[in-house]
């Protein structure tokens, strides 16, 4: 289930909103599970200034590799499903909302249809 959302500009990477997103967070995670676009040094170093352990694969043309554990790891899975059901709404996955705060508008909408059909199967 989506537990934060935060818009980007048209190309920017999506490491350079991982800070705003631990922001928006109430509690921090003990956890963190991110592909090799998270790979830096600052995102390591916050994660684990806030108690939590990042599990982010490094990158090749790093010259300290750090070690993921393959099962934790392979639940990362789940943030792909998620995004994917997130996308299951035509009007997110095609974009077409010519502003900014309209999309995210459209995204906290299907972010709420995840949750309304969570809670109520519970």
């Amino acid at each position: 289930m989506p537990i934060g959302l935060t818009l980007t500009p048209d190309e920017a990477h999506d490491s350079t909103a991982c800070g705003e997103l631990m922001e928006e967070r109430d509690s921090d995670p003990a956890i963190l599970l991110a592909d090799r676009g998270y790979d830096s040094d600052a995102i390591r170093r916050d994660v684990r200034d806030r108690g939590g352990q990042p599990e982010v694969p490094t990158k090749r043309n790093r010259r300290i590799q750090h070690s993921v554990q393959r099962p934790l790891y392979a639940l990362r899975n789940r943030i792909e499903r998620c995004i994917n059901r997130l996308k299951n709404c035509r009007r997110v996955a095609t974009r077409y909302d010519h502003t900014a705060s309209s999309f995210l508008g459209f995204v906290q909408l299907a972010a709420i249809r995840l949750w309304i059909s969570f809670v109520h199967a519970a």
